[in-house]
């Protein structure tokens, strides 16, 4: 099943974005994944970075005043960051997650979501409207039918999902938002792991979410 055109065009438009340096910290870390794991995601990338630099390339240049570079180095003598922490690999994560979740995987603070579905938030460094957590789900099942009030992007990172619009394996990118109506299904194989960042809760859509949507709008205030 081929994945839906909305979903890879609204998933180019964060490249494009990120290339462009303006993506909020959550988006930046999941496109940056996104990019390790994705040889098209990388070809995409270098493209628009190439569109990027050739239009800069067009700007005419500002004067510098006097002492500008002299001023420019020593302030990134003064800002010079502390050295990374070297994190165990992970089979499963790219380089840009380590710092979010650390090597163990057991040791985030896993909450039961729906039976078959666990999630656990991961904190971030700056204040931002998107949230970002990894989303485990249980080989063969799903998460209940639902839409979104907002902007919703899920990364594979292991096993598969398919929702009805398309089969998202490893490396992945499934972009959801108002207009999307779906019931992810991780595949009976294997559990399906996934970084997910959203701006926004999600509203059941199913018979039974739209009884229970009043109580987790309740919930949330």
């Amino acid at each position: 099943m081929e994945r839906m055109t909305q979903s890879s065009a609204i998933a180019d438009e964060w490249i494009l974005d990120h290339a462009a340096g303006t993506t909020p910290e959550p988006i930046a870390v999941l496109l940056e994944a996104h990019l390790a794991l994705s040889a098209p995601a990388r070809a995409t990338y270098a493209r628009l970075a190439a569109v990027g630099g050739v239009l800069l390339d067009q700007q005419a240049p500002a004067d510098l005043a006097p002492g500008s570079l002299d001023n420019f180095f020593a302030r990134l003598d003064r800002e010079a960051p502390a050295p990374a922490r070297v994190q165990a690999p992970h089979p499963m994560l790219p380089d840009a997650l380590l710092a979010y979740t650390g090597a163990d995987l057991d040791a985030l603070a896993w909450r039961r979501v729906v039976r078959g579905v666990d999630q656990a938030p991961l904190k971030l460094a700056h204040p931002s409207p998107y949230e970002m957590s990894l989303l485990r789900i249980a080989g063969g099942k799903s998460i209940p039918q639902h839409t979104h009030e907002g902007d919703e992007l899920l990364l594979v990172l292991a096993g598969a999902f398919e929702d009805g619009r398309g089969h998202y394996k490893r490396g992945d990118l499934c972009a959801a938002d108002a207009s999307v109506d779906h019931a992810p299904n991780a595949d009976r194989a294997a559990d399906c792991v996934c970084l997910h960042v959203a701006n926004a809760p999600i509203r059941l859509t199913g018979p039974f979410g739209r009884l229970i949507n009043p109580l987790l709008r309740l919930a949330r205030r």
